[in-house]
């Protein structure tokens, strides 16, 4: 209390400055009801009698007790001898001009204007600034009335504020000029503002005139920022991140991070001494493969602690076997489902409201047949995307065929992407290939949502079991499995065949037509072949396929071919007598009340109790060559997949993944399910009870719903551009008077 005491005692020697017009209650500076100032500045009050006394004994004159020293803090006010205590009158100070400078370091606002007292009053509460020390006033701050002299300065700063008005603490004009503190209120080196006793005393006053509650500016008020830009992912060195537990010593994590970077640096240079330009394209930067490798530790760290030595030592050894091929499908994969997670939370591709989508044209199915020669894409544009757009020479199959007696029948897994050899015609032994059991995760890869508050990358996890990247696969096949892809060993098998003229087909058709192929000891085959017309959807063909290769895997998870379907199946050796075996046992099923596949809750599938099969994909092939021409449009989606299993060069198609492209070009593409959900609002493959698989049928049809639909709008704009129809043909605008889409 003494402490306070005393400096309210000293606060009470400063005249207020509002005078005596002062309506604050309880307030602190000095009045002239309270005691007036004498010409020799001592106290007429008898309260500070006493206190003037010891003052002027002790030489000072302030009027301050020296014994306050042992309580009070030591940074006073300190009036030099031979003044008397009267403030100095030294030249006038202007009021325009701020009293004390800006505090160092501080860039002031655009809008700066010099305070007032009252302003200055609410500054010194807000801020305490504390100068080094205290410079003399030049000549040329000198501007003002030399009115204010030692005993009515206070009186002049009051008259100022009562004339102009209180200004906001935070609309300030920029100053002209620095100015420094006044020599009147600059004694024995200190400042009179910068005085911690006056500053304290008006931030500890319960009564004091100014409000202290809020010290920072309303938003309001503050001067417009900029808002700040997504910062944008820090650089890293390899270094492995630091995690608390670890899941190994750091020198570990280490070496093991620098073996996976070292991998990804040998797979991405080779990718950018690759002669196509859309490879490079999916090359990274070095820092991109330093985070790449970052994340890819930190995520088996944080995820699988117990395991973690494994699981990384396996990385790296997966990484050592990968080809550059390898290497694209793991970034195009990694792109495909970043794009899947952006388009999701987009809402791009997602599914509408509603029921599905009806299409109408306003053409017949003739005229809508004549529309798709506007829509067709030729195929030789298209071969650095895997189609056959030429069959391979004898030169290019016989050295696939060389190729492949070096090989001596090793080849690489296409689910795990082990090493293992086939044995075309059974081994002795009855086996087909080596290795063993083939452990792998039948489902894709996909990147997981992020939790609520979770940093840094988003984790990679498969979709059949939810695992992380790197971890053992959840399921086990019989055998090893393998898939070609060079159009001159496809041919090295069976022939690439170019669609033949046939005159019986009419000119009004299209087809639309799905593959499913199977693993076999000779890659991947085709096992099932369907066709229908457009537009209707009417079937034309769908027949099931005996491969060249003994039969691996049906891959029934997505062909929907069933070793049954096979066993069941009635072989093709004359078209008319096996459909009209298949059409007796249809008719024996029904009266005994068997339900047909694709009916009764199975809408959409296609799949019979019992099929027709061809001995061979030559057969398959012939029988489509039947009812198409080389002008017929073949309709389709991935139709390069479908043609190279089928070995045929066809001029004429229309492909749903040129149709809608992703939006970052191919080799990325929309998947046919995501495109039928979006445009059409319609549901396809969809799992049901005792359904396994996916449908041609059903994805044929799909993807010719999607070409009508594009039909659709391509007429509109044909008609927006003088198109139209003349007794049922479709007539182009007259020359010269073509019209632009905008009118």
């Amino acid at each position: 209390m003494d402490v306070m005491d005393a400096v309210l005692r000293n606060f009470k020697s400063i005249p207020c400055p509002a005078r005596d017009k002062c309506t604050t209650v309880g307030c602190q500076f000095q009045h002239s009801w309270d005691k007036s100032l004498t010409a020799d500045g001592t106290s007429e009050s008898p309260s500070r009698g006493q206190n003037a006394s010891r003052g002027q004994e002790g030489g000072s004159g302030s009027g301050f007790d020296e014994s306050q020293d042992a309580d009070g803090p030591r940074k006073r006010i300190k009036v030099a001898s031979g003044q008397d205590g009267v403030l100095s009158q030294s030249q006038p100070l202007t009021t325009t001009k701020p009293i004390s400078p800006p505090p160092l370091k501080r860039k002031l606002p655009e809008t700066y204007s010099a305070p007032t007292a009252s302003s200055e009053t609410i500054k010194n509460q807000q801020t305490i600034t504390r100068p080094s020390a205290a410079s003399p006033v030049t000549s040329s701050d000198h501007r003002t009335s030399s009115a204010v002299s030692s005993g009515n300065y206070f009186d002049s700063l009051a008259s100022s504020t009562t004339s102009v008005g209180t200004p906001k603490p935070h609309s300030i004009a920029k100053p002209t000029s620095t100015a420094h503190p006044p020599a009147s209120l600059v004694t024995g080196g200190k400042n009179l503002f910068a005085s911690p006793i006056a500053s304290v005393s008006a931030i500890h006053s319960p009564k004091s005139s100014t409000s202290t509650k809020s010290i920072t500016p309303p938003e309001a008020d503050r001067p417009g920022r900029v808002p700040k830009k997504a910062a944008a992912r820090a650089p890293e060195s390899l270094n492995p991140r630091h995690l608390k537990p670890a899941p190994a010593p750091h020198e570990f994590r280490h070496s093991v991070l620098k073996l996976l970077h070292d991998q990804f640096a040998r797979l991405n240079n080779e990718l950018k001494k690759s002669s196509d330009a859309n490879d490079k394209k999916l090359a990274l930067s070095e820092q991109e493969l330093i985070w790449l490798a970052l994340d890819k530790e930190e995520k088996l760290a944080k995820g699988q602690q117990t395991v973690y030595k494994n699981l990384i030592k396996n990385l790296v050894i997966v990484h050592k076997k990968y080809t550059v091929s390898d290497w694209k499908k793991v970034l195009i994969e990694e792109n495909m489902q970043k794009q899947k997670v952006l388009d999701a939370a987009s809402g791009k591709l997602g599914p509408k409201n509603g029921a599905p989508i009806q299409i109408n044209t306003g053409l017949d199915s003739f005229q809508e047949v004549k529309i798709l020669k506007h829509l067709v894409t030729p195929v030789d544009k298209l071969a650095k995307y895997g189609y056959v757009p030429v069959p391979p020479t004898a030169e290019e199959i016989a050295k696939a065929r060389a190729g492949e007696e070096a090989a001596q029948g090793w080849e690489q897994c296409d689910r795990c992407q082990s090493r293992f050899q086939v044995f075309p015609g059974r081994k002795e032994d009855g086996s087909l290939t080596s290795g063993g059991q083939c452990q792998h995760h039948p489902g894709r890869p996909y990147f997981k949502e992020r939790s609520v508050g979770q940093t840094g990358p988003s984790e990679r996890r498969y979709r059949c079991c939810d695992g992380a990247m790197g971890e053992p696969g959840c399921t086990k096949g019989t055998t090893h499995v393998f898939k070609v892809n060079a159009p001159s060993r496809l041919a090295a098998l069976i022939p690439f065949v170019e669609t033949p003229p046939n005159e019986d087909v009419p000119k009004c058709r299209a087809v639309c037509f799905d593959c499913e192929m199977g693993y076999t000891s000779r890659g991947m085959e085709l096992i099932r072949l369907t066709a229908t017309r457009f537009p209707d959807g009417s079937e034309l063909l769908d027949v099931l396929v005996h491969p060249v290769g003994e039969i691996l895997d049906l891959n029934s998870k997505y062909s929907g071919v069933l070793p049954e379907h096979i066993r069941n199946a009635v072989n093709v050796d004359d078209p008319l007598e096996a459909r009209r075996i298949i059409k007796e046992h249809e008719e024996a099923e029904k009266a005994r009340g068997v339900a047909q596949e694709g009916e009764d809750g199975n809408e959409g599938r296609t799949m019979k109790k019992r099929m027709q099969i061809v001995s061979s994909p030559a057969v398959a092939r012939a029988l489509l060559f039947s009812v198409i021409a080389p002008d017929t449009p073949l309709l389709g989606h991935g139709l390069e997949n479908d043609l190279n299993a089928m070995r045929m060069v066809h001029p004429t198609i229309i492909d749903t993944i040129l149709l809608y492209p992703h939006s970052k070009g191919l080799p990325l593409r929309n998947g046919l399910r995501a495109l039928v959900r979006h445009h059409l609002n319609k549901e396809i493959q969809v799992e049901q009870v005792g359904v396994v698989g996916h449908d041609s049928g059903e994805d044929a049809r799909a993807a010719g719903d999607l070409v009508r639909l594009k039909v659709a709008q391509k007429w509109k704009a044909m008609v927006r551009e003088g198109w139209s129809l003349v007794d049922g043909e479709i007539v182009p605008p007259p020359a010269g008077r073509k019209r632009s889409a905008s009118e």
